[in-house]
């Protein structure tokens, strides 16, 4: 184990990758000078500028070029900047990449990751701050992940590189800073579709993913203070999520907590919620309750950018109305 943070993780997830594999390549705005963020520093010292390419202030270009660039064989790692900045390249993604190896009948195949930074960041305003994941888990063709932990964002990036379809990869800029603990070793990776329970508990199942895992964490722990005992499964991949993960912890707790940073209205949040209803109605002490920010734009100011953040406090209080909604049923409290 190496402590390392979010952002040295998938930095070196790259180099072992471009080292492993030589047909692995980059290509986006400012690489050469590390990236925006410094994600990419000093690989161009060791790669030079043919695996590190410095690309013209064209998203759709970029795009474009790299979706050709692995349909013929190379493994191209998109740089976006911010995922913002991707809905210029969206026409490349939804109807070029996602749809070429359904459209070929498997003959080509786009084994493409588009990182994409998302999410609230030091004020940085509307056009700077969104999670745009469920649009994505929407589109046939594309694998979405959203890593919360400097381990996670090591090994999932590792196997984005290496899955053969189109991988839109969403690291949050709030964790680029976070240390933690991260396995030694070239293949240490961890499984595309396979989510983590992150804190084992009774009382409710608390699923979210990205930043908004460490949120919950922490409001879990205040809720173990009114002895409340929640469930956190951090989904890590949203397409495809892991199903089987959810519904075994709903089955138990009978009780359903989503949260995300991104819009409610539509938000992914509403296909788990869904799918739980459709499955286990029967099961449920409850109806399953959504945590997400409003349908407004996130604006420069703090105090507006905290009114659609997700809090510990706004975690705790959802979950402390679910559980009002069936008083008669058990929970730790109730036993203690």
């Amino acid at each position: 184990m190496a402590v390392m943070t979010y952002l040295e993780a998938s930095r070196q997830a790259l180099i072992e990758e471009m080292r492993r594999d030589e047909r692995v390549w980059a290509v986006g705005e400012d690489l050469g000078r590390g990236g925006v963020f410094g994600q990419y520093k000093g690989l161009s010292d060791e790669f030079g500028a043919e695996r590190i390419a410095d690309a013209p202030i064209s998203e759709a270009c970029i795009m474009g070029a790299a979706t050709g660039a692995a349909m013929m064989g190379s493994r191209p790692v998109v740089e976006m900047r911010f995922s913002d900045f991707a809905l210029c390249a969206t026409d490349e993604l939804v109807n070029q990449a996602a749809k070429a190896r359904y459209m070929f009948g498997g003959q080509a195949r786009v084994p493409l990751v588009v990182r994409q930074p998302i999410g609230m960041w030091r004020s940085s305003a509307a056009q700077h701050s969104q999670s745009l994941e469920a649009w994505y888990a929407h589109i046939p063709g594309l694998v979405v992940i959203c890593p919360s932990t400097p381990a996670d964002n090591k090994g999932l990036l590792k196997s984005a590189i290496r899955c053969d379809d189109p991988v839109v990869y969403m690291e949050h800029k709030l964790l680029w800073p976070l240390e933690g603990e991260v396995p030694d070793g070239k293949d240490s990776l961890v499984p595309i579709g396979e989510a983590k329970v992150v804190r084992t508990g009774k009382d409710l199942t608390l699923v979210t993913w990205s930043a908004t895992v460490h949120v919950a964490v922490e409001a879990a722990a205040k809720l173990a203070e009114s002895g409340v005992d929640v469930e956190i499964i951090d989904l890590r991949t949203l397409w495809p999520w892991d199903k089987r993960c959810v519904m075994e912890s709903v089955r138990r707790t009978g009780r359903l907590l989503v949260a995300h940073e991104a819009v409610s209205v539509a938000g992914f949040g509403a296909e788990i919620v869904a799918c739980v209803c459709e499955i286990l109605y029967d099961r449920l002490l409850a109806p399953p309750v959504r945590v997400a920010a409003p349908r407004v734009h996130i604006g420069y100011a703090p105090t507006l950018e905290n009114e659609v953040r997700v809090t510990p406090q706004r975690l705790v209080d959802a979950a402390m109305r679910l559980l009002r909604k069936n008083p008669s049923a058990r929970t730790t409290r109730d036993a203690k």
